[in-house]
């Protein structure tokens, strides 16, 4: 399985590096996983804080709450923007074409049994997966730690800018 990993600070305090900085094989054992992207992802698509699994994702319908009420874990980190739509578009955009095809094909009713019936149905699927895509997404930036969520992001400006004895 393949997930991200990270060094035990006993580990980087140990000399048992070979050339290029790679860790030999003595302290591989140190090595740990450290967030889980299936698990993440799950307990996102659940609504749910990707961290601990108890608290809830959202304040609102798609409100990311700005921290865990469960395990006070900051999520207002993340950046969806225009992923979670886009990716309900697909998904919902699939099931309905093919079924609109596949009556159309075997039965051939009229087009205001087909708005009848495919209308609702396309809004309710949107509404219903949107916020499960959306919170998906921010299970999978927590567990990559994208965005801030891992170490505190750096912010440099441009090289030599701050420093006025650099030549």
């Amino acid at each position: 399985m393949r997930g991200h990993w990270s060094l035990d600070a006993d580990v980087l305090s140990r000399k048992d590096y070979g050339p290029m900085g790679i860790a030999s094989s003595s302290s591989v054992q140190g090595i740990k996983h450290e967030r889980s992207v299936p698990q993440s992802l799950k307990r996102g698509a659940a609504q749910m804080c990707p961290a601990c699994g108890n608290g809830a994702l959202y304040t609102r319908y798609l409100k990311v709450a700005d921290q865990c009420p469960a395990c006070s874990e900051e999520l207002h980190h993340h950046r969806a923007d225009d992923a979670p739509p886009y990716f309900t578009i697909l998904i919902v955009g699939h099931f309905v074409v093919t079924g609109v095809m596949m009556v159309e094909d075997y039965f051939r009713p009229n087009y205001w049994v087909h708005a009848l019936m495919w209308f609702p149905l396309t809004i309710g699927l949107t509404l219903l997966l949107l916020p499960r895509i959306k919170g998906a997404l921010v299970g999978l930036q927590w567990a990559l730690k994208m965005h801030g969520f891992g170490a505190p992001e750096v912010h440099e400006g441009p090289p030599n800018a701050a420093r006025p004895d650099a030549d």
